[in-house]
């Protein structure tokens, strides 16, 4: 193995590993909240048995499995045998596009999948592979300059052969929510598949399925503080899907495999934790986010917010700044001790700009210095003031070095 030695930035290198560093990237993930953990525990070493298995530790790890998932469908305020669990957000996302649009063409011909332009690639890319390999036809809701789609919009494109609908709840990048309820009422109306990605929405909003009126909806844990590696999907009753893994008939026949407890524990009580400590969470962080934007816009020249100024996450701000790269502005933030994003945390490093700002409208110029800002439960008014006055000087930098 051989020695990699920065000689030339010793004193960068220095100074970031003496600098406390400031977290400012919730959406791409958060922390496993200390009482998760504790939660989680006893499912790796004590009570370790496959949920399958007949014996004691067998029926212990079942317990935690259905107990998970009783409190899973009291806050989604769905049936337990609605709720399915998953490895991430993107399988449940995969799970509920592709498995509901094959199982949908099979049974009633349905040829036509309808999203948003500004989906996550886990809905997006899944639509695009079944309009090339399945012979689906994919068209493309229009969204308005803060990226929200309209009922009106779905109801003009909504067609007979529609397999399914699939619109985000509130956006990764830009933290626009969108009108889930007007736009699931309206498919229901039609007998259309709909579904959500709640995966950025879970922690702040309301999941409850009836008032959403969703068929379908995703979520991942480890962005409301729970663990990696564990998402949850919500499948109406009696809706028809092709199971994306065959085996042992786990998960009441939608995704085979053993169980993952532990984990499974954890996103419950991450939930729980989430959907009851809301109102709490956003009266303290909402108002950091909106001091954040109002002084950024105020102070730094050629910048503008993207997504809707108000109906948008608690914890989102986000923006596009001229002039700049966004890239060598993460780089330039982390070096000071901030982190952030330039938007989804699967396009961090992309040169392009992100298709999601494109599709707004935003020119090239404008795209590629792109900066997201995400809050949460650690976030200290000290530190934002920290970094409203670090910001300035470092997008100044930049722009003297174009």
């Amino acid at each position: 193995m051989r020695l990699i030695v920065f000689r030339k930035f010793p004193v960068i290198i220095t100074a970031m590993l003496q600098r406390k560093q400031i977290y400012l990237d919730y959406a791409a993930t958060t922390p496993v909240d200390s009482r998760v953990v504790q939660a989680m525990l006893p499912y790796f070493s004590e009570a370790f048995g496959n949920p399958s298995s007949y014996h004691r530790y067998g029926q212990d790890a079942e317990a935690a499995l259905e107990n998970a998932r009783e409190t899973v469908a009291q806050y989604m305020h769905c049936l337990p045998t609605e709720v399915i669990f998953t490895s991430c957000g993107t399988e449940s996302d995969n799970l509920a596009l592709r498995g509901s649009a094959i199982s949908a063409q099979k049974e009633r011909g349905a040829k036509h999948i309808l999203i948003s332009p500004v989906e996550h690639h886990a809905v997006s890319r899944t639509a695009q592979q079944l309009s090339n390999n399945y012979g689906f036809d994919l068209e493309y809701l229009p969204v308005d300059g803060f990226g929200r789609t309209t009922v009106e919009d779905v109801a003009a494109q909504i067609r007979q052969d529609t397999a399914i609908v699939s619109v985000i709840y509130a956006n990764n990048e830009i933290g626009t929510i969108n009108p889930i309820s007007e736009i699931g009422e309206l498919c229901r109306s039609k007998g259309v598949f709909f579904h959500t990605d709640a995966v950025q929405a879970a922690g702040y909003l309301s999941l409850d399925v009836n008032s959403l009126h969703t068929d379908l909806i995703s979520i991942g844990a480890h962005k409301f503080y729970g663990p990696k590696g564990i998402g949850a999907l919500y499948i109406h009753k009696g809706l028809s899907i092709l199971p994306a893994q065959t085996g042992g008939g786990q998960e009441f026949g939608f995704r085979a495999g053993t169980q993952n407890i532990p984990y499974i524990v954890g996103l419950a009580e991450a939930l729980r934790i989430a959907q009851s400590e809301k109102l709490t969470r956003i009266s303290t962080i909402k108002p950091l986010r909106d001091h954040l934007i109002g002084t950024i816009l105020e102070e730094i020249t050629d910048t503008q917010l993207t997504g809707h100024p108000d109906e948008r996450l608690p914890n989102h701000a986000s923006f596009v700044i001229k002039g700049v790269d966004g890239n060598a502005l993460l780089m330039m933030l982390d070096v000071e001790g901030f982190a952030c994003s330039s938007g989804s945390a699967c396009k961090t490093g992309s040169p392009e700009p992100s298709d999601v700002l494109t599709n707004l409208g935003i020119s090239p110029d404008w795209a590629l210095g792109s900066l997201r800002v995400t809050l949460g439960n650690y976030t200290t008014s000290s530190e934002i003031e920290t970094f409203l006055a670090a910001l300035p000087k470092i997008i100044s930098k930049l722009r003297k070095l174009r």
